[in-house]
């Protein structure tokens, strides 16, 4: 299968909220058919009887429209400590936010859920001894949910690296590093990393930890999902791929794909992860920059829209 372009809904969070304005927008402005979706919309959080209402609305406007949720992933409300958390009980509650999470995305047809792998804080990272308590703690709380997911009919968990090592997965040796310890877990479904190429350590002595096409070439075999945006010098930012932005970028297509490649790209999601401040006028230019941000890619990375019923 080809490489396939997908949207992460991080911008749209709080701009819509009803699950047909969401896909509707997706579909006719954006036009995109592959989302990922994040936990804002159907929060596990909420009452059982709220989550199948808004998820039957959900797959009713997917049906609709042809968009399709390909995963589901937390948004920008959800970089919590979950399975890092000092506290047993607060890390009981998100093993069981995470099974419901993947029950949602399952019956939106998705394929995957996953967030950071654990997000410890300073004083529990800081000590060599805790930090490997803890880590071995957070592969368990992992594999309990990667037993849940495989029964709800997902196909893998995945987790995102980071910038700083308390997030883990800040340097590509010690995301590949991690990758490997859980691969070796063996849980009941795969857990795979989702990269972010414009994530990693800037203080790295070693300049490909922050450079974004040695992250895209490492990961392919192992990310199914890849997060990009457009980067700058400055780091300054989740741009869109937007003229002003692509003429000094440092993504361009040509370039990205052929490193991608070369790491062993086959059928990977390359997702639009793509953030947008609330100040005017840019709050009300989101929908417009993300579908020019499609529509940059859509030449070089099947966009689905084809499939769209528009």
């Amino acid at each position: 299968m080809p490489l396939t372009l997908g949207l992460n809904t991080n911008p749209l969070v709080n701009r819509f909220a009803e699950p047909a304005d969401l896909i509707d927008a997706i579909a006719h402005d954006i036009k995109i058919r592959d989302v990922q979706l994040t936990h804002e919309f159907i929060n596990p959080s909420w009452p059982a009887s709220v989550i199948r209402r808004l998820t039957r609305e959900m797959q009713m406007a997917l049906d609709r429209t042809g968009v399709r949720i390909t995963s589901g992933m937390t948004g920008p409300y959800g970089r919590l400590n979950h399975f890092g958390h000092p506290d047993a009980d607060v890390r009981r509650y998100y093993v069981e936010w995470f099974k419901t999470f993947a029950d949602i995305t399952a019956d939106l047809g998705g394929h995957a859920v996953g967030t950071q792998f654990a997000i410890m804080t300073h004083k529990d990272f800081d000590n060599e001894v805790r930090r490997e308590e803890l880590t071995k703690i957070a592969i368990d709380c992992w594999a309990e949910v990667a037993e849940h997911a495989k029964q709800a009919g997902l196909d893998y968990v995945y987790w995102e690296p980071m910038s700083v090592g308390r997030e883990f997965g800040d340097t590509i040796t010690s995301a590949m590093a991690l990758q490997q310890r859980l691969t070796d877990t063996n849980m009941a479904t795969p857990m795979w990393m989702m990269a972010d190429i414009d994530h990693g350590d800037v203080t790295s002595s070693n300049p490909a930890d922050y450079d974004p096409y040695a992250w895209a070439e490492a990961v392919p075999t192992v990310s199914p999902i890849i997060h990009i945006k457009q980067s700058l010098m400055d780091k300054g930012g989740h741009r869109p791929f937007i003229a002003e932005y692509n003429q000094n970028g440092r993504i361009q297509p040509a370039l990205l794909l052929d490193v991608l490649y070369k790491g062993g790209a086959k059928d990977n999601q390359i997702c639009l992860e793509l953030s947008f401040k609330e100040r005017d006028p840019t709050d009300y230019q989101v929908v417009e920059q993300i579908a020019e941000s499609v529509a940059f890619w859509a030449p070089h990375i099947d966009s689905g829209v084809q499939d769209l019923n528009i």
